[in-house]
């Protein structure tokens, strides 16, 4: 069997009068994350390593910030289509593991919804999601709630006939 391994990062400012989205799932906050899409900076970690791991560079070459079709667009349907992209070169998600970097909101509560909705829309079982959340004891813009970053791993396997 062949094996592709991905890494990813994403990191995005919270600011006023948007929703926070993480992994699809809305999260109760006060602010919510700037960006051209939804701001889903997890799927945008997870599609940055999807992409890495097939040296398919990353998310900004294939769904960039400057095309008005993205704009506000849900970030689980680009990681459709960068799953997609998976399939077409012959491999499948063995696995995910992320952790989101964030002094608030506290998103145990989520994790759980936010794992279930990853693995749905990536076809994969529960168990292969691993979504894991951090603070940053108070230190640096994230600890002083000025942004939120995610960091992913991705597995591919080669789909075998």
């Amino acid at each position: 069997m062949h094996f592709r391994i991905g890494h990813g990062f994403d990191l995005h400012q919270f600011a006023m009068d948007r929703d926070l989205i993480l992994g699809g799932v809305k999260i109760d906050h006060t602010k919510g994350l700037l960006g051209h899409s939804d701001a889903d900076a997890l799927c945008h970690a997870i599609i940055d390593a999807m992409f890495g791991a097939l040296a398919l560079g990353d998310i900004g070459q294939h769904f960039p910030d400057t095309d008005p079709q993205y704009y506000g667009c849900d970030s689980t349907e680009l990681l459709s289509q960068t799953l997609y992209e998976v399939v077409k070169a012959g491999y499948k998600v063995n696995n995910i593991d992320a952790t989101i970097k964030t002094q608030y909101p506290r998103l145990a509560p989520y994790i759980n919804e936010i794992r279930a909705n990853l693995a749905q829309v990536l076809n994969l079982d529960f168990s292969q999601v691993s979504i894991k959340a951090k603070t940053m004891e108070m230190m640096g813009p994230i600890g002083e709630g000025k942004c939120l970053s995610v960091d992913a791993v991705v597995l591919l396997e080669e789909i075998t006939i």
